[in-house]
């Protein structure tokens, strides 16, 4: 593991996660639920694709692991997607 996979850094481009939610409603949750997080900026829905994922944003370094407890907290899983390339 290194530093890029284990940590959201503060970019343009985020992290993106897949999930296990198939409901928008559960989604919206999501969401909702990680913009409460300190340094989470914007978390942008991607419902066009199968699994469903989200993009996280930050403005601070942020664990990968503090974003999947935070879903578990909401009985969902968020699987971390490979990096982007640069």
């Amino acid at each position: 593991m290194s530093f890029l996979t284990e940590n959201i850094i503060p970019n343009n481009h985020g992290k993106i996660f897949a999930t296990n939610a198939t409901e928008d409603s559960d989604m919206l949750k999501i969401k909702q639920h990680l913009l409460k997080l300190d340094g989470i900026t914007d978390v942008h829905i991607v419902s066009e694709v199968f699994p469903k994922e989200f993009i996280v944003k930050t403005s601070k370094v942020i664990k990968v692991h503090t974003i999947q407890n935070a879903i578990m907290k909401l009985g969902l899983h968020a699987i971390p997607k490979g990096l982007f390339p640069l």
